[in-house]
């Protein structure tokens, strides 16, 4: 075993811990693509196994690490319960730091991702982007950047860009509507911290007004503490775990300050890193306790909404809906049923599934920026399943997701609307038409 790679030994057990049974393959979105074993969850462990044996990796092997979306649609599927999650953050970590023993990424490959940690983990930067954006947007130079061929063979992760980039950002809603605290509307039941996040807060703010709106009618006070970072979610899927580290740190003591019972996130990934907090941060004696103290706080706010009941008259939503779920909410939260019991407590909404529900669409992170053309396929995938449904609207709980989706389903000629579970909520209790919704 490699002490270095695996200091504890835990990553050398759980590898142990995989039969090679073959339930992960239907269920793993890049196996379902190529049919390639190392292309499979059962591979990679494989693979990881090796590296941890002190195998010195090949490009090919990191390769196939690389390819992998972090979906989570493996973990429960696998009858051994593998935790297949801490195996592919680990191998991601040999990755992007240092003194590790998979080969060194391109340098494009690096400039990309420095470019992407050093703009999209910081609101402040990103709005910056929203100007030439919206340049481009109003001038129609994004298309045809992005459907030009030359362009898409030499610089593939900038056309994937403009591709997925928010189709209304010059709709934006003015920075500094939210205030710090919402009160409750009528008897107050609970005092809740809301994170905004970063892509969220920037190119769907709607969401985060829809969020706070919502759990008012239903009866909390909404605190959204100024001072809130990022929540590292991205650097932790990506294995940039010190960086992480320094996130979950600042935002625990954020929410500590705020004194709160919960903590509500409207952000898959988002929810998903920060209940691993106190996995992050075990190793650290002065966070050990903070962060798995916080961890028990956060809630999706489905998940929420749910075990809340709700108090706000519903009105009806005369409108078909399909729901998507995100990876890191039903794979790695275990958020299904949630979701579809607040929809379906809309009067005269109608919720529709979609055909494999569970694979990836592709957005992944940062996935649809660094692997473009396998995020662009699965993007496609879920376009048709999702046009399949016949619904008039869809519901998706990430804003990664509602980006690919919606883009996949612009490229296909098949445009549909596409809406957070808050933001439908939010006009079922308001009693605003469904054109509202429908933008």
């Amino acid at each position: 075993m490699d002490s270095n790679l695996d200091p504890t030994g835990e990553l050398s057990e759980i590898t142990s811990d995989c039969v090679h049974c073959g339930f992960c393959l239907p269920a793993c979105p890049t196996y379902q693509l190529w049919g390639e074993e190392m292309d499979s969850p059962r591979g990679r462990i494989h693979l990881i196994a090796q590296l941890l044996d002190g195998a010195v990796a090949s490009e090919a092997a990191a390769s196939h690490l690389d390819r992998c979306l972090g979906c989570m649609a493996c973990v429960p599927a696998c009858p051994s319960g593998v935790r297949y999650d801490r195996l592919i953050e680990a191998a991601r970590s040999w990755a992007a730091e240092p003194v590790r023993s998979l080969p060194p990424r391109s340098v494009r490959e690096r400039a990309l991702r420095a470019a992407i940690f050093a703009t999209f983990p910081y609101p402040a930067r990103l709005r910056l982007m929203m100007g030439p954006l919206r340049a481009a947007q109003r001038t129609r130079a994004d298309r045809i950047l992005a459907r030009n061929k030359a362009a898409d063979r030499f610089a593939p992760e900038l056309t994937a860009a403009l591709r997925v980039a928010p189709a209304h950002a010059s709709a934006r809603v003015p920075r500094g509507r939210l205030p710090e605290r919402v009160q409750a509307l009528g008897t107050r039941r609970a005092v809740v911290g809301m994170l905004t996040g970063c892509v969220q807060q920037v190119f769907f703010p709607q969401v985060n007004i829809a969020t706070a709106r919502v759990l008012a009618a239903e009866g909390c006070d909404v605190v959204i503490p100024r001072a809130q970072g990022c929540c590292g979610a991205l650097s932790l899927h990506d294995g940039r775990r010190e960086e992480a580290r320094t996130f979950a740190t600042a935002l625990i003591e954020t929410f500590e300050r705020a004194g709160v019972d919960a903590i509500v996130v409207n952000s898959a990934g988002c929810g998903s890193a920060m209940k691993e907090y106190g996995d992050l941060l075990a190793g650290d004696p002065a966070m050990a306790e903070r962060a798995a103290a916080l961890s028990d706080r956060v809630a999706d706010l489905s998940e929420f909404l749910a075990k809340l009941g709700p108090v706000a008259t519903r009105h009806p939503l005369p409108m078909k809906v399909a729901y998507h779920d995100a990876c890191h909410l039903a794979h790695a939260q275990r958020i299904t049923s949630q979701p579809r019991e607040l929809l379906n407590a809309i009067p005269e909404l109608t919720l529709t599934e979609i055909a494999d529900a569970g694979t990836c669409c592709g957005s992944a992170g940062i996935y649809n920026l660094v692997q473009p053309k396998t995020a662009r396929e699965l993007g496609e995938r879920k376009a048709a399943a999702v046009s399949a449904a016949g619904a008039d609207l869809l519901a998706s709980a990430n804003p990664g997701c509602s980006l690919q989706i919606g883009s996949a389903l612009a490229d296909a000629g098949t445009p549909l609307p596409v809406a957070h579970v808050a933001e439908i909520l939010d006009a079922s209790i308001r009693d605003i038409p469904v054109r509202a919704i429908l933008r």
